[in-house]
């Protein structure tokens, strides 16, 4: 990763939040503070997927409207796996493509999709970089326009 001649002190600290209902009015309280989410789904768990918007990115950008995150696709070493891909066509499911995943990012606003497989660690350092990178560079929000009648 290529960072500017700027000499940073990262300190990383994640922290995989409990998703049972259970939890809900928990779990916010670890939100403030954050510098970027990774909003991690499993490419062969659809329902993981609709999780995402449904659930993950409305609660952090109730909680945290301006902290940017990343759409993170996890097990992609399954997406071409013919074990898995037999179980979810049982369940008329196929694997979530990355064409669908960008276009859930952009249209959730997130700062980049990334995927990446913790079996075969495809992907993981480029998570990781991008995530220092929203951290360290947050995007810009344009200002807002104000209206002028004559």
């Amino acid at each position: 990763m290529l960072l500017d001649t700027k000499i940073h002190l990262l300190i990383c600290l994640i922290f995989f939040p409990l998703g049972q209902e259970d939890y809900d009015r928990l779990r916010p309280l670890s939100y403030p503070q954050t510098d970027v989410f990774l909003v991690c789904f499993s490419v062969v768990s659809p329902s993981s997927f609709e999780n995402v918007k449904e659930k993950w990115v409305p609660e952090i950008t109730h909680h945290c409207p301006k902290t940017p995150f990343l759409l993170v696709g996890t097990q992609i070493d399954l997406r071409d796996d013919p074990s898995t891909i037999e179980k979810l066509a049982k369940n008329k499911q196929k694997p979530i493509t990355p064409e669908t995943a960008e276009k859930l990012a952009r249209d959730l606003k997130a700062v980049k999709y990334v995927e990446c497989s913790a079996l075969t660690q495809r992907g993981l350092k480029n998570v990781f970089d991008e995530a220092i990178l929203a951290a360290l560079e947050p995007p810009e929000t344009q200002p807002k326009r104000k209206c002028c009648i004559f």
